[in-house]
Formats: C-alpha cells, structure tokens, sequence
C-alpha cells in the first residue's frame, strides 16, 4: 500500500509521528509537506495529496491540519476524491466502510498522537463494504459528473 500524506504547519507534528508508524507498518508513504519552519494555504497541500490519490499514485490519502475540516473541503473539490474527518472509531471506520473515503483527515488541534495513531491504523483496515451503501456512493460519483464539468 502506499499513502500520500501532508499536512499544514499545525499538523506537521502529527504527520511526523504518522509517517513514522506508517514506516513501521511497511507501507510506502510520500511526503507532500509542509515542512516544519514552513507556513502554507492548506488548500494547497489538499489539493496536491488529492490528486495523487485521484491520479492512482497512492492508494490513500491523510491530510492534517489544526481541525481537519479545511482540508476535507478542500480535498473534496478533486474530482473522484471523497474525503472524510476522522476524530473517533466509528466515524473512522464508517468513512471508509460505508463511504469508502480514499483520504482522512485529521486535526491535530482536535485529537493527540496516540489517538490518530489507533485511527490510521484502523482506516488502513477497512475496506468498502457496498452493499446498502454502493448506491449510496454511486449517487455521489453521479453528482460529481453534473457539477464537475
């Protein structure tokens, strides 16, 4: 698996210590920023982490920030990106089990280190479940195609 993975300057704390367990896991990880002495317009960095995960570059996404809710938004303006906040199991899971959410975000202002370290380690094992929720996500791809022209 490999997950593209930045972060704004409130959250480069966090996505160090996220690349680090990521590492420890075996998973291949690209660092998108931003660096630690460096201030960015979050949207930047969303953007740059949703494409890849768009383009098929990585298998997933986690963007941090100081609550997540920017960088959600802003993920989700890439065509064929669903992203989700994550701040505890069940939302965590459901992002990915029910909306099958290819990037989570996080806000290091919201959560601490060992919690988003059991979060990321349960997103990475959740897969799609379809089921009731297939035609559920396929109404947001068919939502996408009217307004992302």
């Amino acid at each position: 698996m490999k997950i593209a993975i930045g972060c704004d300057e409130a959250g480069c704390g966090l996505k160090h210590i996220i690349i680090d367990l990521l590492q420890k896991e075996g998973i291949e990880v690209t660092d998108e920023g931003c660096r630690d002495d460096e201030v960015v317009l979050y949207p930047n960095i969303a953007e740059r982490v949703a494409n890849i995960v768009a383009d098929g570059e990585a298998d997933r996404g986690i963007l941090i920030c100081g609550t997540g809710i920017g960088m959600a938004m802003a993920a989700n303006k890439v065509k064929g990106i669903r992203a989700a906040v994550c701040h505890d199991p069940f939302s965590t899971e459901r992002s990915r089990k029910s909306n099958d959410a290819q990037i989570m975000c996080m806000g290091a202002r919201v959560i601490g280190p060992e919690l988003a370290k059991m979060l990321v380690k349960l997103w990475l094992t959740c897969d799609f479940a379809g089921g009731g929720s297939a035609p559920k996500v396929e109404a947001i791809n068919q939502m996408e195609e009217k307004y992302f022209k």
